[in-house]
This record gives structure tokens, sequence and C-alpha cells, in this order.
């Protein structure tokens, strides 16, 4: 990884920044404005597909097949990861979901009026559908339609402060399970009310964004990709990729942006951008917008960038190629301080919240494995953390569908 540290000038200074082949010089205004460096637009994928592939949020049929395969035949390290999978509350046979018409979830789930509900049953209704592929066995299936069946014939809405991260984190899981259910079980005759929720319930408390720290709203457009997906809505495709593309380089930094980072919606002058980026000033390649807030947080930003890549991909539309300097120095940078290395005292004051969680698996995959791209520390985070557990939020069980998986 590149160590190039970049210090943020004075204002008034110059700065040239070279963006796509042509140089764009722009100056900070006596009032602290941003040099305009997001003014070029990021390479563009074409819109959405017009056929949708599925089972295609996350996982393909290709990748189902190729899990169920180590599986069956006891290798390593996929029978431990669905092992593990296996003896988790969220396979369980005997889960009696909790569905609610409102959920009410405020700052940090304060009130908890059914979001950690919420979020494990969708979690289970996944992690059934994983269990009914690998092992079909038509119980896991019934499982997981029996908790999608309860939510889709309850909810109604999400309140309090908190309910648009909440509608993405569930919404995250929803499309996965779905997925999975429909075109390799079948068996599902309230499918149609289920689409009905996302639509109304889910996809309109997510499709327009966040102004809040980014994993919001990326995780907010995981769900609004996945949704997008299974309701074969390509409208609601292209604006959360437009939101998505907008957003991934106002997180992850290069040092290619120039002095500081991107700017996002409003905020665009220098003081702004240190204040949103935690009150940071200096800034290396792969530092995110909230690395110096926590690596939890910066964790599900970067697992959910990699998970709509992951979607894109399997969707014909792959950004990879698009956003991989970024995310390959981002799970770089994190993955160092995570394995121990010492923080030096520029970086959030010599002091990080560290717990980056199971995150590294499917951008690893993708980046190192697919695209030949050299990741030693991330490898090496990535392969002592096996097997890849859940963060019992919308992460769930990546070393199992997504180690070392060519498909």
């Amino acid at each position: 990884m590149s160590r190039r540290l970049v210090l943020l000038g004075a204002a008034g200074l110059a700065v040239a920044i070279a963006v796509a082949g042509a140089t764009y010089a722009s100056a900070a205004s006596s009032s602290g404005r941003a040099p305009e460096t997001a003014a070029v637009a990021a390479p563009q994928a074409a819109a959405a597909p017009v056929a949708f592939a599925h089972p295609g949020v996350l996982v393909s049929q290709a990748q189902l097949d190729f899990m169920r395969g180590k599986v069956q035949a006891g290798a390593q390290p996929w029978k431990s990861a669905y092992d593990q999978m296996m003896a988790s509350k969220y396979a369980s046979l005997s889960r009696t979901p909790k569905p609610r018409a409102t959920v009410e979830c405020g700052s940090y789930s304060n009130p908890n009026n059914g979001c950690t509900d919420e979020r494990e049953d969708a979690i289970a209704a996944y992690t059934l559908a994983l269990a009914w592929f690998v092992t079909r066995d038509s119980r896991y299936a019934a499982k997981a339609v029996a908790i999608m069946d309860a939510w889709s014939a309850t909810i109604k809405d999400h309140t309090n402060s908190n309910a648009p991260l909440q509608t993405g984190w569930a919404g995250s899981s929803w499309p996965r399970a779905a997925e999975i259910i429909r075109y390799t079980y079948g068996n599902w005759p309230n499918q149609a009310r289920f689409a009905t929720m996302l639509r109304t319930v889910y996809l309109p408390k997510v499709i327009g964004g966040s102004s809040s720290n980014g994993n919001w709203e990326l995780s907010m457009m995981e769900a609004a990709i996945g949704i997008s997906v299974f309701l074969e809505d390509r409208t609601s495709w292209d604006k959360a990729m437009a939101k998505f593309r907008a957003r991934v380089p106002a997180y992850l930094y290069l040092a290619t942006d120039g002095a500081y980072p991107k700017g996002i919606g409003s905020i665009d002058t220098k003081s702004e951008i240190i204040g949103y980026w935690q009150g940071q000033s200096t800034f290396a390649d792969g530092i995110a917008q909230e690395t110096c807030r926590d690596f939890t947080h910066t964790g599900y930003g970067i697992s959910a960038i990699s998970h709509i890549a992951e979607t894109t991909r399997i969707q014909g539309q792959d950004v990879y190629p698009e956003i991989a300097d970024r995310l390959r120095h981002a799970l770089g940078f994190h993955s160092k301080y995570q394995l121990g290395e010492g923080v030096p005292g520029w970086l959030c004051g010599g002091k990080l919240n560290l717990g980056l969680g199971p995150v590294t698996e499917v951008a690893f995959n993708a980046l190192h494995n697919r695209m030949g791209i050299a990741m030693t520390n991330s490898q090496r985070l990535t392969e002592q953390s096996r097997p890849a557990g859940s963060n019992n939020l919308f992460v769930a069980w990546e070393t199992l569908t997504h180690a070392n998986n060519p498909a």
C-alpha cells in the first residue's frame, strides 16, 4: 500500500489536480471553498441490466453451486464455515419470527422496538436459505418462507431517527434470502406479498439516500440494489447506483483526489470536509470518512461497498474495475492496523478504535483472487479471521459463500 501522505494546504493555496488525463486547476476561495475536484464525472457503467440474473443478490447460482460442492466434499475453510453457520441461532428450525407493524429505532437502537428482531429475522431467513441450498432439506426453505411471510403480513413502517439505517440493514438481508428461495426452491405462495413489502415499506425509505455518515447511505444503497434485483426495477437500480458512485469517492480517499477528500452534497468546504472526516486533516491512500470514528462503522461502509460491487458483477454491470483502487487501499489500510501495526501520530491523534468485523472476505476474493491484486495485509487478516461469521446486522457467513470462490 502507498504510504504517501497528503497534507491539507492553507486556504488560498492553488491546487492542480489531474483527473482522467486532463488537469483542472482550482483554488480555495477566501471562505475555504474546496477546489472542484469532484466536478469530473466518475466512469459510468451501463444502465441497469435489461434482464436481471437470478439468484443475483450477493451470491449467484454458480457461487452457490461452488459453495455446496465444497461443503459436501468436506473441504476447508467451507466446511468449518458451514458448521459454524448451522450451529448458530439463525439456522434453528424452531425459530419463531417476531414481526411488528412499526419498527421503531432511535439512535444506536434506543429505543429498540423490533430493531434487533427484524435484523435477526432477516439474517435468519438468509441463513436458512443457504442451509436449504446446501442440504436440499425443505424444512429449512419452509422456515425461511415462514419468516419472510410473517414480516410481509405485518410490517408497515420504520420510525424514529435510525429508521433509514435500520431499513437499510434489514433490507440488505431480505432480498438475499428471497432470491435463493424464489429461484432454487420456488414453493412460496406469498411471494407477491413479500415483493409488495419490499416495494412499499423498504424501498421508499432507502432510495433517497442519507446525508449522515457514509456507512448509512452505503448500507441503504445496498438494500436498494438488492431490492431492485428482486423486483426487477431498473429505475430504482439506476437511482441507487448513481448515489453509490457519488458516495464511494467521498468515503474512501485516494491521493489522486487532491489535497483532501471529495465532498458530498453540501459538504464541500475545507472546514466542512475535515469536520465530516472526524477532524482528520492529513490523508493517505485508503483512509475512510469514518476511520477516526471507529473501525466498526468503517467496516459497515466497506462491506456495503463490496456487497454492491458483487451484485453488480453478477448482474453484468461489474463496478469492481471502477472502484478497485479505492477498495484495495481501504482494505489494506484498515487491515494493517487491525493486525496490530502501530498507529502514527498523524492518524486520528495516534489512537484508533478497532473492530473491523467479518467484512473482508467478499472484496478480498474479488480483488485478489479474481483480479490478481496483491493484498498482503488484507489476505493475512482475512485468512486468520476464518471462518467469518455474522455481525448480527447485515453481514453473514461470507467465508462460506465467497472464500476463494471463482464463480
